[in-house]
């Protein structure tokens, strides 16, 4: 056991050297994009995907499914691609892995261009605690210039940052078995591509022709890669995706995990105050995006009347709604003064709208005899105002027996 005392002083661990690294490195490539691109230009992703998984789990393949299904339209960025330098593919070709400094910043001088700023997935980082480390700084960063730009002209090219973790996972045989699988099938369509004179030669890696090289990634992979990711479930929202299966049964698993987005998009006081309304669907992604910065307005702006349109609908109007669940339609009449407020009606519209709900209200205003004068027979009214909130959703399924 290491000596402690005051002449012997306690040796830093690997962890303390790794974050002390990533610190320093981190730094040194910040304030090389500050320096060549300036504060202002550093326009990031709005939203991340940040894929791992072992060799052979199917990242490629399963991209333009997670592509569809969070609505990106941006070409993926393979991290790998960006290290094509002689030297670093000598280092793929050991199954060894690229310098951090070179991995960050190649990454991130990739993601300033303009067709990724709707949203992104980076396949192939982080792979190493140093860059989970450096990913955390990057996060705190994107969210300094947020906060930086909140109030100003480019407030819309600054937004806050939504950071995903999507691990795919197999086992080891499993990845081993894809690897060789992937370089005979490679191999293969070399040979024809030779022989015919026609097609396109891929790229036969050495690691998918050797058994021992396909274990040798999987164990750099799960030594390294994979405690390192896990070690993100703390800080950002984690998906560990079984991918094992047949596509079919892969990509199902995929949009279970990435079925519900609101705790991710929204602030915890945003979510706080509205996650006991049921969720029956997700809007559109693009529809979504403008929908989360209406509500996060209402949190900052018209906290007061956002907490209390809130409680109405749980406490007023919600339980008509689930009463209504097998017809996906229910009617509601309301008299409460709150709906006077042209905001409130807008606030209690994109709630519903946020839990999936599709609502409109209707102001109905009748004249409710308040007073008879007995001379004159003349009736004094005052105006009643009803609010009619129609909600629609989804109705339920009821399975019938044969």
């Amino acid at each position: 056991m290491a000596d402690s005392s005051p002449g012997n002083p306690k040796l830093p661990s690997v962890t303390d050297l790794e974050v002390k690294d990533a610190h320093l490195i981190f730094t040194a490539v910040w304030d090389d994009l500050l320096q060549n691109r300036g504060a202002d230009n550093l326009r990031f992703p709005r939203e991340f995907i940040w894929l791992g998984g072992a060799p052979g789990a199917g990242k490629g393949t399963n991209t333009p499914f997670i592509m569809r299904a969070r609505d990106i339209t941006a070409p993926p960025v393979i991290v790998s691609s960006l290290l094509n330098s002689p030297a670093n593919q000598a280092l793929k070709n050991a199954a060894r892995m690229v310098g951090d400094r070179e991995a960050i910043a190649a990454l991130f001088e990739e993601l300033l261009k303009p067709e990724y700023r709707d949203g992104v997935i980076v396949d192939g980082f982080p792979r190493t605690r140093v860059q989970v480390e450096c990913l955390k700084r990057f996060h705190d960063k994107m969210l300094g210039l947020q906060k930086v730009h909140r109030n100003t002209p480019l407030a819309d090219e600054f937004p806050k940052p939504v950071f995903r973790i999507a691990m795919l996972y197999v086992h080891e045989d499993v990845s081993v078995a894809r690897q060789l699988k992937r370089g005979r099938e490679i191999r293969e369509h070399n040979r024809r591509v030779r022989e015919s004179g026609s097609g396109s030669l891929q790229e036969e890696r050495v690691t998918d022709l050797d058994p021992e090289l396909c274990r040798k990634r999987y164990k750099t992979y799960k030594d390294t890669t994979y405690d390192a990711l896990q070690s993100l479930r703390d800080s950002f929202h984690y998906y560990h995706i079984d991918a094992e299966g047949e596509l079919p049964e892969v990509q199902e698993n995929i949009l279970r995990e990435f079925g519900y987005q609101s705790s991710l998009e929204l602030s915890h006081a945003v979510f706080d105050r509205i996650r006991n309304i049921p969720l029956p669907s997700e809007l559109r992604a693009h529809a979504r995006q403008d929908l989360v910065k209406r509500l996060e307005t209402y949190e900052e702006e018209h906290h007061d009347l956002f907490e209390k349109v809130v409680r109405l609908i749980e406490e007023k109007m919600i339980h008509i709604v689930k009463a209504h669940a097998l017809a996906g339609h229910a009617r509601i009449n309301s008299e409460d003064k709150l709906l006077e407020d042209p905001m409130a009606l807008k606030i209690l519209l994109d709630v519903f709208s946020e839990r999936g709900f599709h609502a409109t209200v209707d102001v109905q205003r009748m004249d409710v005899p308040e007073k008879f004068n007995l001379n004159t027979g003349e009736i004094s009214c005052r105006v009643k105002k009803v609010f009619r909130v129609e909600v629609r959703f989804p109705p339920s399924v009821i399975r019938r027996g044969h």
